[in-house]
């Protein structure tokens, strides 16, 4: 990877974000306005690291959002009143920043 990609990520990336906010936009408002504060909780909250988790989890939560929609549901009925667990659990297996430090602290010590 170059030190560009690294920076800005590579177009493949960019283009697959584009395209999930794209998806984003095109939803209801209520709907976007959800997806849009779960994404702000994601990235101050989650601290996920990796494109990959980034990509596979707000994709399902696009996913589950176009679905609810066309079925006429509340937000809610998709993530349960507590928004937080909804996202908590869908990082649980991700990469975050706090594995990164703990990892680069382990080796530190070491």
């Amino acid at each position: 990877m170059s030190f560009i990609e690294k920076i800005i990520g590579s177009l493949d990336d960019k283009r697959e974000w584009k395209a999930m906010e794209a998806r984003a936009k095109a939803l209801p408002s209520e709907y976007h306005n959800a997806y849009k504060a779960i994404q702000k909780y994601m990235w101050t909250a989650g601290g996920l690291t990796d494109w990959k988790d980034m990509s596979r989890i707000f994709g399902g939560i696009l996913d589950l959002f176009e679905e609810g929609a066309a079925a006429g549901r509340k937000i809610t009925d998709l993530t349960g009143e507590d928004v937080g667990s909804f996202c908590e659990e869908l990082v649980k297996d991700a990469k975050t920043w706090k594995d990164k430090y703990r990892a680069k602290l382990n080796d530190t010590i070491k």
